[in-house]
């Protein structure tokens, strides 16, 4: 069972921006790890597959299309580029097996993990209070060269992902769009999912790549580029599916 919640949210210096949440029970939650053979738009593949929960993955290479951190679908490692050494361990990852869920720097995970696992970050909460205070521990800014930018850096659209007592918690939010929709910083995002009751959350892809689908439908209006015409969702490389 899963209940969704939509709120404008008022941010420090009046700006504004849209969220989204969906929490779904964790008793009898399962969760996937699913990558795309070819980079795919989740809410047009979710309608051809009749997927009807699901939430933008990890981040990813544009050229070729692949996985961008360690991914395992059903204990198998999925092809991709790992992280620059330094900082492989640190960041956060989300494993799935039947009957547990965590989220945990990947150091602290198994080496060859059972069921699935997805690797981003940063870490936003840990042990119920805020993790990610802009010191750089994860090298998100220093390792910046494997992004197109710093992701940590200003607001943006985002999409993150959070353990609470008795729910899984997704949430996104738009940005990108002048006088409606600012987005979020990263340590904003971090409080909303501490506020959320999450005792431990990490950050998805965001940027045009951030996508909801909640019941089958798109919830959030992804934008690419800022002001552009009209929102449309990007072609990603990697979703996390729930039932």
């Amino acid at each position: 069972m899963s209940r969704y919640t939509l709120r404008r949210t008022r941010l420090g210096d009046g700006e504004e921006t849209t969220t989204y949440v969906v929490r779904h029970r964790l008793a009898g939650l399962s969760v996937g790890v699913h990558v795309f053979r070819q980079a795919r738009r989740l809410d047009r593949w979710c309608h051809k597959h009749d997927v009807h929960e699901a939430v933008v993955g990890g981040f990813y290479l544009r050229d070729p299309f692949q996985p961008l951190g360690d991914v395992w679908c059903a204990g198998e490692h999925a092809a991709g580029t790992p992280f620059l050494p330094a900082y492989r361990d640190l960041r956060p990852a989300l494993h799935a097996t039947d009957g547990r869920l965590d989220i945990a720097p990947r150091g602290e995970l198994p080496k060859r993990p059972e069921g699935d696992l997805l690797q981003a970050g940063p870490l936003l909460v840990a042990d119920g209070e805020i993790a990610f205070d802009g010191a750089d521990r994860e090298g998100f800014t220093a390792g910046a060269a494997q992004f197109d930018s710093d992701i940590t850096d200003g607001r943006h659209p985002r999409a993150a992902v959070g353990i609470a007592e008795k729910h899984l918690v997704v949430l996104v939010c738009d940005g990108r769009r002048s006088r409606t929709d600012a987005g979020l910083s990263m340590l904003e995002l971090a409080g909303m999912m501490r506020e959320l009751g999450c005792r431990v959350a990490m950050n998805l892809d965001g940027g045009g790549s951030a996508t909801l689908v909640h019941r089958g439908h798109l919830l959030n209006r992804p934008y690419s580029e800022q002001d552009q015409a009209a929102p449309a969702s990007r072609p990603i490389v990697s979703a996390l599916l729930f039932s």
